[in-house]
């Protein structure tokens, strides 16, 4: 077996990792790929434990929203097969049930407005479930509930924000009910079409849907355990409701990296398409826009300058997926608690900074 040195930026970014992972007492796990051609570098670590097994980099981890490009991606998939457009008013895939009352917003009905390219780019105006329905789950860990039932139970308590296409508000309703649609045209549960257009193509043998699939290729590695506050999320039989389309991916870094490469080098769909997913986009957050389940971001001058400028998606377990087209490198990690939902776009950050040095 043959034993490459690790170069310099390879040990600076390893220990900078580790550091990180072993400071905080929440973080029982952490993983991170880093993926250059350009700059000669290749790292795949992870640290920490699940139970009393160590953690390996070869390990499935629970993704959370970085999800939702897997479904965007399935979305323009099935766009460029002629099978639905963008600008589609959602009401053409939709049950009555579903769209009836879905979008009532001071008064005025605008659920016949929402289109496709609403849901995708977060700018639908619905309110977002996920919280919610979690913090049901974790007062009764025998919550469930189907994703259908998920948005439906979003109309009945919760209130719009904006009508269709006015205004950025991120949630997980959009992309229940972009999973519907998936689901309506493909006339197979969501987590069928996701192994069918997306990891068998690509040949993503050992991942699968959180609790809904099992990977192409078994594995004895478990999943990673992920945590909110002490609480250890893995046997909640309920996250396959209110996650689904919004985020239920589980794979490990390198099958990640896969799916990256594949989409930046327009492989999944063409350039036209991801440019598309790219550019119809609304600000959410300060220094990022959101596309097509694609954070993008922003540079502003002199507190987040144009040399940390990538494109790709963040998970509220601490999990991110980012490609940096200047440095043709690709950051996927997961930090597998709730408290890094933000800290993990810094240490992305510092991660992009140690390699920018080195290219110096």
């Amino acid at each position: 077996m043959s034993f490459t040195k690790p170069t310099v930026l390879e040990t600076e970014i390893e220990r900078f990792f580790r550091k990180t992972a072993k400071k905080d007492a929440r973080v029982k796990n952490a993983f991170l790929l880093v993926h250059s051609e350009k700059a000669n570098l290749h790292i795949n670590l992870a640290e920490g434990t699940t139970g009393d097994i160590p953690s390996t980099p070869q390990q499935p981890n629970y993704m959370a929203s970085v999800g939702k490009l897997f479904t965007s991606t399935i979305i323009a998939l099935l766009h460029e097969r002629g099978e639905l457009s963008f600008e589609d008013k959602i009401s053409r895939y939709l049950e009555p049930d579903i769209m009836d009352g879905l979008h009532v917003y001071k008064g005025d009905n605008w659920s016949d407005q929402i289109q496709i390219r609403h849901l995708l780019n977060q700018s639908s105006g619905l309110p977002d479930n996920f919280f919610p329905l979690l913090d049901k789950l974790l007062a009764d860990p025998d919550f469930s509930i189907t994703p259908r039932e998920a948005v439906i139970w979003a109309r009945r308590n919760l209130n719009p924000s904006a009508p269709p296409g006015k205004k950025g508000f991120y949630t997980d309703t959009n992309y229940h009910l972009l999973g519907l649609i998936v689901e309506h045209i493909t006339g197979r549960p969501f987590h069928e079409a996701l192994r069918e257009m997306i990891f068998a193509p690509l040949g993503m043998k050992h991942a699968s849907m959180l609790h809904v699939s099992e990977p192409m290729e078994e594995t004895d590695l478990p999943i990673a355990d992920f945590f909110t506050d002490d609480i250890r999320l893995n046997e909640l039989k309920g996250f396959a409701g209110i996650d689904y389309a919004g985020g239920g991916v589980v794979a490990p870094m390198d099958d990640l990296l896969t799916f990256m490469k594949a989409l930046s080098s327009h492989k999944l769909v063409s350039a036209e398409t991801l440019g598309i997913m790219k550019k119809d986009k609304v600000g959410l957050n300060p220094g990022f826009d959101y596309g097509y389940g694609i954070w993008q971001v922003k540079p502003i001058p002199v507190i987040l300058p144009e040399k940390y400028s990538c494109w790709g998606v963040l998970g509220a377990t601490g999990a991110f997926m980012f490609y940096h087209p200047q440095l043709d490198a690709y950051l996927i990690g997961n930090f597998n608690h709730t408290s890094y939902q933000k800290k993990c776009v810094r240490f992305m950050f510092k991660v992009i900074r140690q390699i920018l040095k080195h290219q110096q």
